[in-house]
């Protein structure tokens, strides 16, 4: 809030809807704040995928296989609940 209005002389309804206003602001904030933080962890995923994980083909073994097994759960756990799929299932 720029300006604070005085509780003792503002009517309760703008008080009301100025504490309304800002907590929208700030859960648009921090909802900004949180898309850029998945942006960034997508964009790096992507960049490691792009690069076959860091993994060279005559390096591929059962360990490697097991790691991006491991990652792929992860990820389908969030596509499950963001997609409304699997046991997030609507």
């Amino acid at each position: 809030m720029t300006s604070r209005l005085n509780p003792i002389t503002t009517p309760r309804h703008e008080l009301r809807a100025e504490k309304a206003r800002w907590n929208k602001e700030a859960a648009l904030a921090a909802f900004v704040g949180k898309k850029a933080e998945i942006d960034e962890m997508l964009a790096r995923l992507q960049a490691l995928s792009d690069d076959h994980f860091n993994c060279a083909p005559e390096e591929v073994g059962w360990a490697m296989v097991g790691t991006l097994e491991h990652y792929a759960s992860l990820l389908k756990r969030i596509t499950d609940s963001a997609f409304g799929e699997g046991e997030h299932a609507r």
